[in-house]
């Protein structure tokens, strides 16, 4: 039976939230939170994956995909905004309990998600969604964490090459062992979405807030010890971006943790969908028991 999948937006806090939604209303929810640069098109395909068993949530964060796109005037851009919004778009749809699937900034806006409301929180999916200084890979975060460290035009210059095509295109192609199963619309989709006047602006405060993350580490892995919340780390192994030992990590306070690595990289979901998504209906059907 095909799923239909619903695109829908909702005012947070008097801002558009654009989401996809599919599934049985009155079945456990589960929340798929994207990361840079893409929006919920990256689960385009898991959406309707998941929706014979659970009602399956994806929402663009601001600034991203179809929601609303403020200025710097008008919205911090900050990860504890992000998770504000979200924490609202939840509120209003009714989900006081669920599963997170998070990816890259994803991880963040659901680690804050957690924190806030432990009970909230039932299982987590992290795909490439770090929680561990471990699993930074130094040679793409350097850069950045200067920049965060010392904005001007200096540090600046390195960073702004993450908003460009080339490595756009290269998130997406790194590590995979077979580019072709790849659709290129990706990364012209993404970038579109990037070139648009303002956004550049947007990303760039994203990236100065970003060592708020790492300092939330630490409440994080106690959450983790505290809470025993069942989790799956399926990761992409070739990804130049949050390395495996970010999968492994979270053993380090989830012994208990399903550890999964893929040949593929940052976005896994691109080349290996179908075995991912057999990872997730397999561990959620434990978990949510």
């Amino acid at each position: 039976m095909a799923y239909a999948v619903h695109h829908r937006t909702v005012a947070v806090d008097g801002l558009d939230v654009f989401h996809r939604e599919a599934g049985d209303p009155g079945a456990p929810v589960v929340v798929l939170l994207h990361g840079f640069p893409t929006s919920s098109h990256m689960f385009r395909n898991l959406v309707p994956a998941l929706a014979d068993r659970y009602r399956v949530i994806a929402p663009d964060h601001i600034g991203f995909g179809q929601s609303a796109m403020p200025g710097l005037d008008a919205f911090p851009y900050t990860f504890d905004a992000l998770t504000e919004i979200t924490a609202g778009l939840l509120d209003r749809l009714g989900v006081d309990r669920c599963a997170l699937y998070v990816h890259d900034y994803g991880a963040p806006i659901g680690w804050r998600l957690a924190l806030q409301d432990p009970q909230r929180v039932t299982a987590i999916v992290t795909q490439n969604g770090n929680a561990y200084t471990e699993g930074f890979v130094k040679p793409f975060w350097d850069g950045l964490f200067a920049y965060a460290r010392s904005p001007g035009p200096e540090t600046e210059a390195p960073v702004r090459s993450a908003l460009t095509p080339e490595v756009t295109r290269w998130q997406y192609l790194n590590g995979v062992a077979d580019p072709t199963l790849v659709s290129p619309d990706n990364w012209v989709h993404d970038q579109a979405l990037l070139d648009r006047p303002g956004n550049d602006e947007i990303q760039l405060k994203l990236f100065r807030d970003y060592p708020t993350n790492v300092d939330l580490y630490p409440a994080v892995h106690q959450y983790f010890r505290d809470s025993h919340v069942p989790l799956l780390a399926v990761w992409g192994a070739n990804d130049e971006i949050f390395g495996p030992d970010g999968a492994r990590a979270f053993r380090q306070d989830l012994p208990d943790a399903e550890v999964h690595l893929v040949e593929s990289g940052h976005f896994a979901l691109e080349s290996h969908g179908e075995e991912i998504t057999g990872h997730i209906r397999e561990f959620l059907g434990r978990a949510l028991t």
